[in-house]
């Protein structure tokens, strides 16, 4: 195991929309105008921003459009690319007014969980996919794809692998430039990990899909390592572990992106990203939010003085 480490890996910071959705204190838009140019000067260069979604659902998102603005202003930011999450077209349009040049669409594979999430079923939600990213291909707009469910259901249980590669086939065939694939309810195992991984590559190049494990059960790192041993390289987190999901009860924590820096750097994989700065980026966005980070080793770095 391990024996064939890869030299660097890529991370999608998740932070500003993942992360703080689900937060109950509502962050300002200059504060988080400045979590994101933090999160981009320690070297983040990929970042989920916001989302376009109806104010009541997620109130958090609701400058979307403004906040989109915000960032455009800011030369240092010009070669970051900036992540808007678009449910549906209504969303779109916002994202296009907006100026968005880079979204992301999602799915599950749980007609369920759909359901509960979105209000549609898979085939219904691929074909709301399918209108977005008409617009987005016509308009320059890079999209980046989420499966949800991918290890587990908090209703279904055990999701459907013959499931996950229709879907990841189609929006393929709608034209992603990467799946995401969710541990939504942060249940997978190692073993889970490498099945997983070892189906789809059989259909698909592995450099077409990101990881995204949550820590729930404290299992996020172990599954990282797993699918490092299976050849992946591209993993999303979320600055100090904020962040989950609001339609999964219980299922907050998505992993934290210090925990996969002190892992990657520990063993000598680059990711480009200075762990001082990201520390002042999650310390800062912690004091707004007036809470703690669930990372271990955020707050060993803290209280070391470093």
């Amino acid at each position: 195991m391990l024996n064939h480490l890869p030299k660097k890996v890529r991370i999608v910071e998740v932070g500003p929309r993942d992360g703080l959705q689900n937060e109950k204190s509502i962050v300002s838009i200059e504060d988080k105008v400045t979590f994101i140019k933090m999160l981009a000067e320690a070297g983040l260069s990929e970042i989920e921003a916001t989302s376009f979604v109806r104010a009541e659902k997620i109130p958090q998102m609701s400058d979307g459009g403004e906040l989109n603005a915000r960032l455009q202003s800011f030369p240092e930011l010009k070669k970051t690319h900036l992540i808007s999450l678009v449910p549906n077209m209504k969303g779109m349009e916002g994202a296009l007014k907006a100026g968005v040049k880079d979204i992301a669409v999602f799915t599950a594979t749980s007609n369920t969980f759909n359901q509960k999430n979105i209000n549609a079923s898979i085939d219904e939600s691929l074909s709301r996919i399918e209108e977005v990213m008409k617009v987005a291909k016509a308009s320059n707009i890079r999209t980046r794809g989420y499966i949800s469910t991918v290890f587990g259901c908090p209703y279904e249980g055990q999701t459907s692998l013959e499931t996950l590669k229709q879907v990841a086939h189609k929006l393929q065939d709608l034209g992603v430039y990467e799946i995401s694939l969710g541990d939504t309810i942060g249940i997978a195992n190692p073993k889970q990990v490498s099945e997983v991984i070892d189906f789809i590559s059989k259909d698909f190049n592995k450099d077409f899909f990101s990881m995204h494990f949550h820590d729930t059960r404290g299992m996020a790192v172990a599954n990282i390592l797993a699918s490092l041993d299976m050849g992946m390289t591209s993993f999303d987190s979320s600055a100090a572990g904020l962040g989950g999901c609001p339609y999964a009860v219980g299922s907050s924590g998505n992993v934290a992106t210090e925990d996969l820096l002190f892992l990657f750097h520990s063993m000598g994989i680059e990711t480009g990203i200075d762990m001082k700065k990201l520390s002042l980026a999650s310390q800062f966005i912690l004091s707004k939010l007036n809470r703690e980070t669930p990372s271990k080793y955020l707050k060993a770095y803290l209280s070391s003085g470093r």
